[in-house]
């Protein structure tokens, strides 16, 4: 923090306080929610629940959105399932600590996380409550599970969000997706969603520093603007499975690009 002015430094303060009191009350109220409602009911309450937590955390550290696409673009969220019931695979690029709380406000869907994740204080409870799916990608026998996993969940009608570069980046250039989400969209024949996210500036990029690092960056900025564009869903995902992700990986490269025309021509729109 020792970069940050006075004002930055009371910010990520306020803000990181404010998140372990929404995270823990909204934890709660969704739990008194699920108590009290029928159990045919108790996933959508579960899903209402995680789309207000993430718009509660946009609101909170001043993310202003820009949203392109079905559903999205008319505020609706994008629903988890598709043909037959199934749920879908949304597949998108990964750029920062904030595309979580904007996936969560936008897309009805369980993300597959880095394994560390479910122990960390506060972020990990939230994430395994949700019913986040952990993946270490450097060890075989997890990856396997992680796709036994997504099959499992997308069989049972809930959608499923990878970010398949594996990591985040900085910048607009999408990287080779890994293959995991694609076996599980071809065993089970779900629709692939693609889904682009781009960032006005760099500042919200998470890079070459810890994620400590990098959300007391975000935390101090007064404001961050980030827009998301979802393509139309691809429902043939048979065939090659590396021309498949390749085939997806172009289309996200290009909402991504969409999703920094919508930040640009919003920029100029309100200068």
């Amino acid at each position: 923090m020792s970069g940050q002015s006075l004002v930055e430094k009371g910010r990520f303060v306020g803000r990181t306080a404010a998140f372990v009191g929404l995270t823990f009350s909204m934890y709660g109220m969704l739990e008194l929610d699920t108590a009290v409602s029928p159990a045919s009911e108790r996933e959508a309450v579960l899903h209402a629940w995680i789309r207000r937590y993430g718009e509660a955390l946009l609101k909170l550290y001043g993310v202003q959105m820009i949203a392109r696409g079905p559903h999205v673009a008319r505020g609706d969220i994008y629903p988890g399932r598709g043909a037959g019931e199934r749920g879908r695979v949304f597949v998108m690029n990964h750029r920062s600590g904030l595309d979580i709380p904007i996936c969560l406000a936008h897309i009805e869907a369980t993300i597959l996380s880095r394994a560390d994740l479910s122990g960390w204080p506060v972020i990990g409870v939230a994430a395994r409550r949700v019913g986040t799916l952990f993946v270490d990608r450097t060890n075989k026998q997890s990856g396997a599970a992680a796709i036994n996993a997504m099959t499992a969940s997308i069989e049972r009608g809930r959608a499923v969000l990878v970010y398949p570069e594996g990591t985040t980046y900085e910048g607009d250039e999408v990287r080779p997706f890994k293959p995991g989400a694609f076996l599980a969209a071809q065993r089970t024949s779900a629709e692939i969603v693609p889904v682009g996210l781009a960032y006005e500036g760099a500042a919200a990029s998470f890079g070459s520093e810890s994620f400590a690092d990098h959300m007391v960056r975000v935390s101090g900025a007064p404001r961050t603007r980030a827009a998301i564009v979802v393509g139309e869903p691809i429902v043939d995902v048979s065939g090659d499975v590396g021309e498949l992700r390749e085939r997806v990986r172009a289309e996200v490269q290009s909402l991504v690009h969409a999703a920094r025309r919508a930040l640009d021509v919003d920029g100029e729109g309100s200068s």
